[in-house]
């Protein structure tokens, strides 16, 4: 193909604005192209430019379609342009090779201490050309957290209804084996896998008849409705407006509507103590201003002899670091304000912020590859089901790439998810 392909395969820029061609810039295009030939020398990947280029050593293979638009992208923003190419239709993976398998060879890059910049020490001294910083606005102060959270979480409770499982559980389900093949992974195993997750939480906190649990940042109640089956009181607080409404609605069709209080409440305003404070994969959303703030409200909630349990997503302290100040593309189009912390800085803060222990429980991270395999197969399955929402082609690629971008990442170590036990010392 080449780069005058048939307009209907164009991104409409009325509703992608972001998705606009940028400026044909012809040292940032060779600038990008020469990066390729230097990430592909020794990729277990293989790169088709053109009918006449292509690079790599074998394996998983992408087709450029519009090779300038392509480069124009790389070189305008290192850190949304392949995202923002792929959502643009500039590029797919050949035929017969899945995009996640595809995405793998350049996240094992990341995560290999001896491979982890995929350029040499000369051109990574010239990213700062074409990296883009977080921009203001996305400030994760309540106002700010409400817009960022409700950008993502208020998209649509129908749409994510269709590919998650009945539990309505976002975050990595617990299977008990994590060793099989991923091309096995179905939709039918996800419920139990996911109710296994929760249990595990609860059982980690002392969950039982009685306790009084917080659960911040309480998603669509999956975690609420189950500890208030086991009879305990909680307060389930969230700050996106859509997903209160269906969680309130759910909690009374399990039947557990007089043990289940739904808030909307950011973290920073919810008062009481409870035995057990509970938050799954919500502080990837914190930002790193307010980790110190939200660590030091889990412990102010927590009764004499509390625990906390957090579950969070989680990178290697040195990539953390390395990456903090730059607008990436999941930050762009999927967590805008977010980002992922290391283990490390979790366990810092909690020492010098606030009393508490931070002790690693339980690691997810095989665990969170094969659910967002399940996620995106059912994704992908239910499309015309979404698509009917008032989804377009855009969407529907942004968020296949999405879910696979993630699972490379979970797969090959760059990413972990982590179960916490928070205690005082």
């Amino acid at each position: 193909m080449t780069d005058l392909m048939p307009a209907v395969h164009q991104p409409v820029t009325e509703t992608w604005p972001t998705l606009a061609r940028p400026r044909s810039n012809p040292v940032r295009r060779y600038g990008a192209a020469t990066a390729i030939k230097l990430i592909a020398k020794d990729l277990p990947a293989t790169i088709h430019l053109d009918s006449n280029r292509s690079y790599g050593l074998g394996g998983p293979a992408m087709r450029v379609h519009r090779t300038a638009a392509f480069l124009d992208r790389l070189g305008h923003d290192a850190g949304s342009g392949f995202g923002e190419a792929y959502l643009a239709g500039d590029w797919d993976p050949e035929p017969g090779t899945d995009l996640a398998d595809l995405l793998v060879p350049f996240a094992e890059r990341f995560s290999n201490e001896e491979t982890r910049h995929l350029l040499p020490k000369w051109a990574q001294s010239l990213r700062w050309l074409v990296t883009r910083t977080q921009p203001g606005e996305q400030e994760n102060d309540r106002a700010g957290a409400r817009e960022n959270v409700s950008r993502h979480y208020d998209l649509s409770n129908a749409m994510f209804s269709e590919f998650l499982d009945p539990t309505l559980t976002y975050s990595a389900a617990y299977f008990p084996d994590t060793t099989k093949d991923l091309a096995t992974a179905t939709y039918d195993e996800l419920s139990a896998a996911q109710l296994r997750k929760l249990d595990s939480i609860l059982d980690a906190a002392g969950v039982k008849s009685g306790s009084r649990v917080l659960d911040i940042g309480c998603g669509w109640a999956s975690l609420a409705i189950r500890a208030a089956q086991r009879g305990a009181w909680v307060t389930a607080i969230t700050i996106a407006s859509q997903q209160a409404l269906l969680a309130q609605r759910r909690i009374a069709e399990a039947g557990v509507g007089d043990r289940v209080q739904v808030a909307l409440r950011d973290y920073r305003d919810q008062i009481g103590e409870f035995d057990a404070v509970l938050s799954v994969e919500m502080i990837e959303a914190v930002g790193e201003k307010y980790w110190p703030v939200y660590f030091d409200a889990i412990e102010r909630r927590l009764a004499p002899g509390g625990v906390g349990v957090v579950q969070a997503i989680v990178m290697p302290h040195e990539r953390m670091l390395a990456t903090r100040n730059t607008f990436t593309w999941v930050q762009k189009y999927i967590f805008p304000g977010g980002l992922i912390p290391s283990i490390k800085v979790i366990e810092q803060i909690t020492a010098q912020h606030t009393g508490l222990r931070a002790e690693v429980i339980r690691h997810l991270g095989p665990d969170y590859a094969r659910t967002l395999r399940i996620w995106r197969n059912r994704f992908i399955e239910q499309w015309p089901e979404i698509g009917a929402l008032g989804f377009d082609d855009t969407f529907r690629r942004m968020w296949e790439f999405y879910l696979a971008y993630s699972e490379a990442g979970f797969r090959t170590g760059y990413l972990d998810d982590v179960q916490l036990l928070l205690t005082r010392r």
